[in-house]
């Protein structure tokens, strides 16, 4: 990963239920490539993580989530767990960072189950997307183009499927986040 994120702040947006190496793994490559990274939760404090179906250690929250400025940050992520993402989908200040964000343009990455929160911002629509097949028809419902792909990067739109694809996800993330904002023509 040769991109310099020098200068960068990037959001990772996770509450209980993650699935660990989706949050760590991004979150060590970005860092690697000189990013300044924050966890945000909507609670204070720390946050369960899983491995699978086994609960692992803990991960601090840097912010609250809904005390965050989406102005302040050049990028998001979006770990999956089905926990988390479920629980982040029905949190109100969550989804409204979310829009803010991805109404910015900025680039987000996104891998397994953490698309459920891009539905409620109204992100799919019209995009190219892959995610756990489990999301396959919500994000059809949703008018997303689902594709079964390692990662698959639609304007800054960066998806992967599951914990394999992390090699292939932190690498377009960190040059993804390196060029900025992804601005989409109308259709």
């Amino acid at each position: 990963m040769s991109a310099d994120l020098t200068g960068k702040r990037i959001a990772i947006l996770a509450t209980d239920g993650v699935e660990s190496v989706e949050l760590t793994s991004p979150k060590e490559a970005l860092e690697q490539a000189g990013a300044v990274v924050e966890v945000l939760a909507p609670t204070d404090g720390a946050i369960q993580a899983w491995d699978h179906a086994e609960k692992s250690g803990t991960i601090n929250v840097d912010r609250v989530v809904a005390g965050a400025d989406p102005q302040d940050y050049d990028g998001l992520v979006l770990p999956g767990g089905v926990r988390n993402a479920d629980h982040l989908r029905l949190d109100t200040s969550s989804v409204r960072f979310v829009t803010a964000m991805v109404r910015r343009d900025v680039p987000v990455g996104v891998i397994c189950h953490g698309a459920w929160i891009l539905i409620e911002a109204w992100a799919v629509n019209g995009r190219t997307i892959t995610s756990s097949p489990s999301l396959r028809t919500d994000l059809q419902n949703a008018g997303a183009h689902w594709v079964d792909e390692e990662v698959h990067n639609d304007h800054g739109l960066v998806s992967s499927r599951k914990p394999d694809d992390l090699p292939a996800f932190n690498a377009k993330i960190v040059e993804e986040f390196a060029e900025g904002v992804h601005r989409r023509e109308a259709a």
